[in-house]
């Protein structure tokens, strides 16, 4: 799988490490019980298909990246700068 990273190109995957899904940071954090933080924290939908992941190009130039990827294909459709 190749990866186009917006500041080094077109790169291989063995050159990034996934950190998973993209969330939505929770907007009042003060305001999540336990139950809510460990929610956000670790359960994930893992469904077939597009997902927003977060990559970190730790081979290359170590930044973030967003990566719209399908799972089943493995087909990256967008690649967007930054973990935010």
């Amino acid at each position: 799988m190749q990866i186009l990273c917006p500041w080094c190109g077109e790169r291989p995957d063995f050159e990034f490490r996934s950190a998973g899904e993209a969330l939505e940071r929770p907007a009042c954090p003060d305001d999540l019980d336990d139950r809510a933080w460990a929610d956000y924290l670790y359960a994930r939908d893992n469904r077939p298909g597009l997902v927003r992941e977060l990559w970190w190009h730790g081979a290359g130039c170590r930044q973030w990246l967003r990566v719209d990827r399908d799972t089943v294909t493995h087909e990256i459709l967008r690649v967007t700068e930054g973990s935010d």
